[in-house]
Protein backbone atom coordinates (compact mmCIF):
# COMPACT_ATOMS: atom_id res chain seq x y z
CA UNK A 1 0.00 0.00 0.00
CA UNK A 2 1.37 3.41 -1.04
CA UNK A 3 2.44 5.88 1.65
CA UNK A 4 1.21 9.46 1.08
CA UNK A 5 1.95 12.68 2.96
CA UNK A 6 -1.07 14.96 3.27
CA UNK A 7 -0.15 18.63 3.70
CA UNK A 8 -2.80 21.08 4.91
CA UNK A 9 -2.82 24.79 4.15
CA UNK A 10 -6.39 25.81 5.02
CA UNK A 11 -8.82 27.02 2.37
CA UNK A 12 -12.54 26.51 1.87
CA UNK A 13 -12.29 22.73 2.21
CA UNK A 14 -11.16 23.18 5.82
CA UNK A 15 -13.43 26.11 6.66
CA UNK A 16 -16.18 26.51 9.20
CA UNK A 17 -18.95 29.06 9.48
CA UNK A 18 -18.18 32.14 11.60
CA UNK A 19 -20.02 35.39 12.23
CA UNK A 20 -17.75 37.05 9.65
CA UNK A 21 -18.03 34.40 6.94
CA UNK A 22 -16.20 31.17 6.19
CA UNK A 23 -12.77 30.81 7.77
CA UNK A 24 -10.26 27.91 7.74
CA UNK A 25 -10.17 25.97 11.00
CA UNK A 26 -9.98 22.19 10.38
CA UNK A 27 -6.69 20.26 10.47
CA UNK A 28 -5.55 17.63 8.00
CA UNK A 29 -6.42 14.93 10.56
CA UNK A 30 -9.95 16.28 10.85
CA UNK A 31 -10.36 16.40 7.07
CA UNK A 32 -9.08 12.85 6.74
CA UNK A 33 -11.52 11.68 9.41
CA UNK A 34 -14.38 12.94 7.22
CA UNK A 35 -13.33 10.67 4.34
CA UNK A 36 -12.71 7.24 5.93
CA UNK A 37 -12.57 5.50 2.56
CA UNK A 38 -9.11 6.97 1.93
CA UNK A 39 -7.71 4.49 4.48
CA UNK A 40 -8.50 1.74 1.95
CA UNK A 41 -6.53 3.52 -0.77
CA UNK A 42 -3.24 4.26 0.99
CA UNK A 43 -1.44 4.94 4.25
CA UNK A 44 -1.52 8.63 5.13
CA UNK A 45 0.59 10.83 7.38
CA UNK A 46 -0.60 14.36 8.06
CA UNK A 47 1.25 17.67 8.23
CA UNK A 48 -0.47 21.01 8.88
CA UNK A 49 1.72 23.76 7.43
CA UNK A 50 -0.76 26.67 7.41
CA UNK A 51 -4.36 27.41 8.29
CA UNK A 52 -5.09 30.33 5.99
CA UNK A 53 -7.51 31.53 3.37
CA UNK A 54 -5.69 31.05 0.07
CA UNK A 55 -6.13 34.77 -0.60
CA UNK A 56 -3.34 35.16 1.97
CA UNK A 57 -0.98 32.75 0.19
CA UNK A 58 2.40 34.31 -0.69
CA UNK A 59 5.64 33.17 -2.37
CA UNK A 60 7.07 32.51 1.09
CA UNK A 61 4.34 29.91 1.62
CA UNK A 62 5.23 28.32 -1.74
CA UNK A 63 8.85 27.99 -0.68
CA UNK A 64 7.80 26.45 2.65
CA UNK A 65 5.66 23.91 0.78
CA UNK A 66 8.50 23.04 -1.60
CA UNK A 67 11.00 22.72 1.25
CA UNK A 68 8.64 20.44 3.19
CA UNK A 69 8.28 18.14 0.19
CA UNK A 70 12.02 18.21 -0.32
CA UNK A 71 12.63 17.15 3.30
CA UNK A 72 10.12 14.30 3.03
CA UNK A 73 10.63 13.35 -0.61
CA UNK A 74 12.45 10.08 0.07
CA UNK A 75 9.95 9.00 2.74
CA UNK A 76 6.73 8.99 0.72
CA UNK A 77 5.34 7.73 -2.57
CA UNK A 78 3.35 10.88 -3.22
CA UNK A 79 1.97 14.09 -1.74
CA UNK A 80 -1.52 15.58 -1.44
CA UNK A 81 -1.88 19.29 -0.62
CA UNK A 82 -5.28 20.61 0.46
CA UNK A 83 -5.52 24.24 -0.60
CA UNK A 84 -8.00 27.05 -1.13
CA UNK A 85 -9.20 27.41 -4.70
CA UNK A 86 -8.63 31.14 -5.21
CA UNK A 87 -4.84 30.94 -5.56
CA UNK A 88 -4.45 27.20 -6.09
CA UNK A 89 -3.40 27.68 -9.73
CA UNK A 90 -0.63 30.08 -8.66
CA UNK A 91 0.63 27.59 -6.07
CA UNK A 92 0.53 24.73 -8.57
CA UNK A 93 2.53 26.79 -11.05
CA UNK A 94 5.04 27.89 -8.42
CA UNK A 95 5.61 24.32 -7.22
CA UNK A 96 6.12 23.25 -10.84
CA UNK A 97 9.20 25.50 -10.97
CA UNK A 98 10.40 24.94 -7.41
CA UNK A 99 10.17 21.14 -7.79
CA UNK A 100 11.18 20.08 -11.30
CA UNK A 101 11.30 16.55 -12.76
CA UNK A 102 9.53 14.92 -9.84
CA UNK A 103 8.82 11.27 -10.56
CA UNK A 104 6.36 11.26 -7.66
CA UNK A 105 2.84 12.78 -7.75
CA UNK A 106 2.39 16.14 -6.05
CA UNK A 107 -1.37 16.68 -6.06
CA UNK A 108 -3.26 19.83 -5.06
CA UNK A 109 -6.96 19.71 -4.33
CA UNK A 110 -9.61 21.60 -2.41
CA UNK A 111 -13.30 22.39 -2.63
CA UNK A 112 -15.83 25.04 -3.47
CA UNK A 113 -17.86 24.10 -0.37
CA UNK A 114 -16.50 23.24 3.11
CA UNK A 115 -16.33 19.58 4.03
CA UNK A 116 -18.92 20.08 6.76
CA UNK A 117 -21.60 21.20 4.30
CA UNK A 118 -24.21 18.68 3.17
CA UNK A 119 -23.72 19.63 -0.49
CA UNK A 120 -19.95 19.64 -0.78
CA UNK A 121 -17.42 18.57 -3.37
CA UNK A 122 -14.78 18.03 -0.67
CA UNK A 123 -15.04 14.27 -0.22
CA UNK A 124 -14.99 13.43 -3.92
CA UNK A 125 -12.07 15.77 -4.60
CA UNK A 126 -10.06 14.38 -1.69
CA UNK A 127 -10.72 10.78 -2.69
CA UNK A 128 -9.75 11.50 -6.30
CA UNK A 129 -6.60 13.32 -5.17
CA UNK A 130 -5.41 10.36 -3.11
CA UNK A 131 -6.23 7.93 -5.92
CA UNK A 132 -4.15 10.05 -8.27
CA UNK A 133 -1.31 10.32 -5.73
CA UNK A 134 -1.03 6.52 -5.61
CA UNK A 135 -0.76 6.16 -9.40
CA UNK A 136 2.15 6.73 -11.73
CA UNK A 137 1.32 10.40 -12.32
CA UNK A 138 4.60 12.29 -11.91
CA UNK A 139 4.91 15.98 -11.16
CA UNK A 140 2.65 18.75 -9.91
CA UNK A 141 -1.04 18.59 -10.77
CA UNK A 142 -4.45 19.80 -9.65
CA UNK A 143 -7.17 17.19 -9.16
CA UNK A 144 -10.59 18.80 -9.05
CA UNK A 145 -14.11 17.89 -10.16
CA UNK A 146 -12.86 14.67 -11.72
CA UNK A 147 -10.18 16.36 -13.85
CA UNK A 148 -6.39 16.06 -13.59
CA UNK A 149 -4.68 19.28 -14.73
CA UNK A 150 -0.92 19.73 -15.03
CA UNK A 151 0.27 22.41 -12.61
CA UNK A 152 1.46 24.93 -15.20
CA UNK A 153 -1.84 24.98 -17.12
CA UNK A 154 -4.50 25.37 -14.45
CA UNK A 155 -6.69 28.44 -14.15
CA UNK A 156 -9.70 29.07 -11.92
CA UNK A 157 -12.47 29.86 -14.39
CA UNK A 158 -15.60 29.45 -12.22
CA UNK A 159 -15.99 31.27 -8.91
CA UNK A 160 -18.76 29.14 -7.37
CA UNK A 161 -19.59 25.98 -9.32
CA UNK A 162 -17.82 22.68 -8.69
CA UNK A 163 -16.08 22.79 -12.09
CA UNK A 164 -13.79 25.49 -10.75
CA UNK A 165 -10.68 24.85 -12.86
CA UNK A 166 -9.87 24.60 -16.55
CA UNK A 167 -6.74 23.45 -18.32
CA UNK A 168 -5.63 26.32 -20.55
CA UNK A 169 -4.19 25.57 -24.00
CA UNK A 170 -3.40 22.00 -22.95
CA UNK A 171 -5.44 18.79 -22.57
CA UNK A 172 -6.37 17.27 -19.24
CA UNK A 173 -3.78 14.72 -18.14
CA UNK A 174 -6.56 12.37 -17.07
CA UNK A 175 -10.07 12.17 -15.69
CA UNK A 176 -11.39 10.32 -12.67
CA UNK A 177 -14.41 8.13 -13.38
CA UNK A 178 -16.09 5.82 -10.89
CA UNK A 179 -12.93 5.65 -8.80
CA UNK A 180 -10.74 4.88 -11.80
CA UNK A 181 -8.03 7.00 -13.38
CA UNK A 182 -8.48 7.30 -17.16
CA UNK A 183 -5.23 8.73 -18.47
CA UNK A 184 -5.04 10.77 -21.66
CA UNK A 185 -1.39 11.82 -21.49
CA UNK A 186 1.44 9.71 -20.12
CA UNK A 187 4.68 11.48 -19.32
CA UNK A 188 7.78 10.77 -17.28
CA UNK A 189 10.70 12.99 -16.23
CA UNK A 190 13.89 12.51 -18.21
CA UNK A 191 16.11 13.97 -15.48
CA UNK A 192 16.46 13.60 -11.72
CA UNK A 193 14.23 15.68 -9.46
CA UNK A 194 15.60 19.12 -8.71
CA UNK A 195 14.47 21.45 -5.94
CA UNK A 196 14.82 25.23 -5.74
CA UNK A 197 14.38 27.37 -2.64
CA UNK A 198 14.35 30.96 -3.87
CA UNK A 199 11.89 33.23 -5.67
CA UNK A 200 12.10 36.91 -6.55
CA UNK A 201 8.82 38.46 -5.42
CA UNK A 202 9.42 41.78 -7.23
CA UNK A 203 7.14 40.86 -10.13
CA UNK A 204 4.05 42.84 -11.05
CA UNK A 205 1.10 42.35 -13.40
CA UNK A 206 -0.63 45.12 -15.33
CA UNK A 207 -3.97 44.52 -17.04
CA UNK A 208 -4.45 47.04 -19.83
CA UNK A 209 -7.74 48.89 -20.13
CA UNK A 210 -8.71 51.33 -22.90
CA UNK A 211 -7.32 54.79 -22.26
CA UNK A 212 -4.82 53.74 -19.59
CA UNK A 213 -2.10 56.28 -18.78
CA UNK A 214 1.59 55.41 -19.03
CA UNK A 215 2.30 56.42 -15.44
CA UNK A 216 0.66 53.21 -14.17
CA UNK A 217 3.23 51.10 -16.04
CA UNK A 218 6.00 53.50 -15.07
CA UNK A 219 5.11 53.09 -11.38
CA UNK A 220 5.02 49.28 -11.58
CA UNK A 221 8.40 49.13 -13.32
CA UNK A 222 9.92 51.46 -10.72
CA UNK A 223 8.69 49.18 -7.91
CA UNK A 224 9.45 45.80 -9.51
CA UNK A 225 12.20 43.94 -11.33
CA UNK A 226 9.71 42.63 -13.90
CA UNK A 227 6.22 43.49 -15.09
CA UNK A 228 3.88 41.20 -17.00
CA UNK A 229 1.49 43.14 -19.22
CA UNK A 230 -1.84 41.52 -19.98
CA UNK A 231 -2.69 43.08 -23.33
CA UNK A 232 -5.75 42.84 -25.55
CA UNK A 233 -6.26 39.99 -28.02
CA UNK A 234 -3.09 38.53 -29.52
CA UNK A 235 -1.07 41.36 -27.97
CA UNK A 236 0.14 44.88 -28.48
CA UNK A 237 0.36 48.25 -26.79
CA UNK A 238 -1.76 51.33 -27.48
CA UNK A 239 -0.24 54.55 -28.75
CA UNK A 240 -2.25 57.68 -28.08
CA UNK A 241 -1.15 61.29 -28.19
CA UNK A 242 -1.01 61.49 -24.40
CA UNK A 243 0.71 58.16 -23.63
CA UNK A 244 3.89 56.55 -24.94
CA UNK A 245 4.15 53.00 -23.59
CA UNK A 246 7.01 52.20 -25.95
CA UNK A 247 9.22 54.97 -24.57
CA UNK A 248 8.36 53.91 -21.03
CA UNK A 249 9.38 50.30 -21.71
CA UNK A 250 12.58 51.31 -23.51
CA UNK A 251 13.54 53.56 -20.60
CA UNK A 252 13.09 50.83 -17.99
CA UNK A 253 14.52 47.92 -19.98
CA UNK A 254 17.65 50.03 -20.47
CA UNK A 255 17.93 49.99 -16.66
CA UNK A 256 17.67 46.19 -16.59
CA UNK A 257 13.94 45.84 -15.93
CA UNK A 258 12.12 42.94 -17.57
CA UNK A 259 8.83 43.25 -19.48
CA UNK A 260 6.76 40.27 -20.58
CA UNK A 261 3.74 40.53 -22.85
CA UNK A 262 0.80 38.18 -22.52
CA UNK A 263 -2.92 38.36 -23.27
CA UNK A 264 -6.08 38.84 -21.23
CA UNK A 265 -7.77 36.20 -23.40
CA UNK A 266 -7.79 32.80 -21.72
CA UNK A 267 -7.36 30.59 -24.76
CA UNK A 268 -5.02 30.39 -27.77
CA UNK A 269 -2.32 32.72 -26.46
CA UNK A 270 -0.52 35.77 -27.79
CA UNK A 271 1.11 36.50 -31.14
CA UNK A 272 2.74 39.90 -31.19
CA UNK A 273 3.77 39.56 -34.83
CA UNK A 274 0.20 39.80 -36.15
CA UNK A 275 -0.49 43.53 -35.75
CA UNK A 276 1.62 46.64 -35.99
CA UNK A 277 0.85 47.50 -32.34
CA UNK A 278 2.58 44.26 -31.30
CA UNK A 279 5.23 43.86 -33.97
CA UNK A 280 6.95 47.07 -32.87
CA UNK A 281 7.34 45.68 -29.36
CA UNK A 282 9.43 42.71 -30.39
CA UNK A 283 11.50 44.59 -32.93
CA UNK A 284 12.15 47.76 -30.93
CA UNK A 285 11.96 47.03 -27.19
CA UNK A 286 13.18 43.46 -26.58
CA UNK A 287 10.19 42.40 -24.49
CA UNK A 288 9.54 38.70 -23.94
CA UNK A 289 6.32 37.09 -25.14
CA UNK A 290 4.34 34.53 -23.13
CA UNK A 291 2.62 32.88 -26.14
CA UNK A 292 0.35 30.08 -24.82
CA UNK A 293 1.40 30.29 -21.15
CA UNK A 294 -1.09 31.16 -18.42
CA UNK A 295 -0.59 34.35 -16.42
CA UNK A 296 -0.23 32.20 -13.28
CA UNK A 297 2.62 30.26 -14.89
CA UNK A 298 4.31 33.41 -16.21
CA UNK A 299 4.24 35.03 -12.76
CA UNK A 300 5.73 31.96 -11.07
CA UNK A 301 8.29 31.30 -13.80
CA UNK A 302 9.58 34.88 -13.81
CA UNK A 303 9.86 34.84 -10.00
CA UNK A 304 11.85 31.61 -10.27
CA UNK A 305 14.09 32.84 -13.13
CA UNK A 306 14.92 36.18 -11.51
CA UNK A 307 16.01 34.33 -8.37
CA UNK A 308 18.52 32.39 -10.49
CA UNK A 309 20.04 35.08 -12.70
CA UNK A 310 20.03 38.77 -13.64
CA UNK A 311 21.66 38.23 -17.05
CA UNK A 312 19.14 39.00 -19.80
CA UNK A 313 20.42 36.33 -22.19
CA UNK A 314 20.09 33.72 -19.45
CA UNK A 315 16.66 35.07 -18.47
CA UNK A 316 15.51 34.80 -22.07
CA UNK A 317 16.88 31.28 -22.44
CA UNK A 318 15.21 30.06 -19.24
CA UNK A 319 11.92 31.77 -20.06
CA UNK A 320 11.66 30.05 -23.44
CA UNK A 321 12.81 26.67 -22.12
CA UNK A 322 9.64 24.63 -21.45
CA UNK A 323 9.12 23.35 -17.91
CA UNK A 324 6.31 20.86 -17.23
CA UNK A 325 4.60 21.66 -20.54
CA UNK A 326 4.20 25.33 -19.62
CA UNK A 327 5.10 26.48 -23.14
CA UNK A 328 4.35 24.76 -26.44
CA UNK A 329 4.65 27.54 -28.98
CA UNK A 330 7.59 29.92 -29.38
Amino acid sequence: MKHILMIGTGGTIASGVTAEGLAPELTTEQLLHEVPGIAKICRVDCRQLFTIDSTNMTPKHWIKLANTIREEYANYDGFVITHGTDTMAYTAAALSYLIQNSEKPIVLTGAQKPIGFETTDSRVNMTDAFLCATRNMPGVQIVFNGKVIIGTRACKTHSKSFQAFSSINFPYLAVMQDGRLLRYISHAPTEFVRFYDRLNERVGVLKLIPGMQTDVLDYLLEKNDAVIIESFGVGGLPSYDYADFYACIRRHTAKGKLVIMTTQVSNEGSDLAVYHVGHRLKSETGVLEAYDMTTEAVVAKVMWILAQTKDFDQIRRLFYTPVAFDLLYN
